[in-house]
């Protein structure tokens, strides 16, 4: 009787050890978002997509562009998941085809800085990670500031084009629509300026601005700017396909800088978000204040971007590590 009380007194104690050793391993699977997740498992990470993103922008500078809207696109949408880079199968269309993703492209690079990863820790590090330290890089590249952003993103496996436009703003968008949906992700008003500053560079396609010149020409824009944009964009109904655009900002095209708001408050925003971020009375007093102040601007675009890289993003044992960041990895 006695041996068979100490048996089940010592297998009581081994399943409370076993307990105990499961719920720390799964602590230690899914530790959620932390700073250099790769630092064991591919400690040369985030110099290699360092590396490659500035050999790309020596290339193509407008890689640069690409990257800042990838970390939009993708992690607005749900989740931080680089559910963007998924292509198009029989049964689900990408989010890259849809409306709201007009004009984004270099996908392809984001497989090139993928394959320098893998060459060095095969299975690794994911592509959410990828795309949101390229931003990172990109952002760097473009003059803007350096952010320290945390790791440990995994892949999602579904595209999520059918709710893209519930949680993407368009660019044409009321100032109203645009801060409620930031603000779901957690992102206040200044962050939300901030984040519009990102306007500072690349361009914008005749489609997403004609109506503001034809069939008559917005009173709300600078009339010394509008035979520019007149003159890039002459048609009426411009074809999509076309290279027909205006530069964001004229004065610095590829620099990401105040000067964004300085072109708003004097009606040279091409949007109509534009326009109303730098009348709106919610909005206007950060314009003003980034205009005056880069550093402002700087700070509040940091926090801004850091807290969309970690919206609702998959850890641990969700999701996984694709192989080819336009594909979901097949189930066997």
């Amino acid at each position: 009787m006695r041996k068979i009380m100490g048996a089940k007194v010592l297998f009581f104690f081994a399943l409370l050890s076993f307990s105990a050793v499961s719920a720390f391993a799964q602590d230690e699977e899914d530790q959620g978002l932390v700073m250099n997740f790769y630092k064991d498992s591919c400690p040369q990470a985030e110099d290699i997509i360092k590396e490659q993103v500035k050999l790309l922008y020596k290339r193509h500078k407008n890689t640069a562009f690409s990257w800042l809207r990838n970390i939009f696109h993708d992690c607005a949408v749900q989740s931080c998941d680089a559910s963007l880079l998924l292509d198009s199968t029989r049964r689900s269309l990408s989010e890259k085809e849809t409306d709201r993703s007009f004009g984004l492209r270099n996908f392809r690079y984001i497989e090139t800085v993928k394959e320098a990863v893998e060459r060095e820790c095969p299975g690794v590090v994911s592509c959410a990670d990828i795309l949101v330290l390229s931003a990172r890089e990109g952002i760097v590249s473009l003059g803007g500031p350096y952010i320290p952003l945390k790791t440990g993103r995994r892949d999602g496996r579904r595209s999520r084009a059918d709710v893209v436009e519930e949680y993407l703003p368009d660019h044409n968008e009321t100032i109203s629509g645009v801060l409620d949906r930031f603000a779901a992700m957690g992102i206040d008003t200044p962050g939300v300026v901030a984040l519009l500053g990102a306007h500072s560079v690349g361009r914008t396609h005749c489609v997403k601005l004609v109506h503001r010149l034809f069939p008559e020409v917005d009173p709300a824009l600078n009339p010394d700017h509008v035979p520019h944009m007149l003159h890039k964009c002459p048609d009426q109904i411009p074809d999509p396909k076309a290279v027909q655009y205006v530069r964001n900002d004229r004065g610095t095209p590829m620099v990401l800088d105040n000067n964004y708001y300085r072109n708003i408050l004097d009606n040279k925003g091409l949007l109509i978000v534009d326009h109303q971020l730098a009348y709106d009375k919610r909005t206007r007093p950060y314009v003003k204040k980034m205009a005056k102040s880069q550093d402002y601007f700087f700070k509040e675009f940091s926090r801004a971007i850091t807290l969309l890289s970690e919206n609702n993003p998959l850890t641990g044992s969700k999701g996984e590590i694709r192989k080819q960041c336009n594909l979901a990895n097949k189930l066997h």
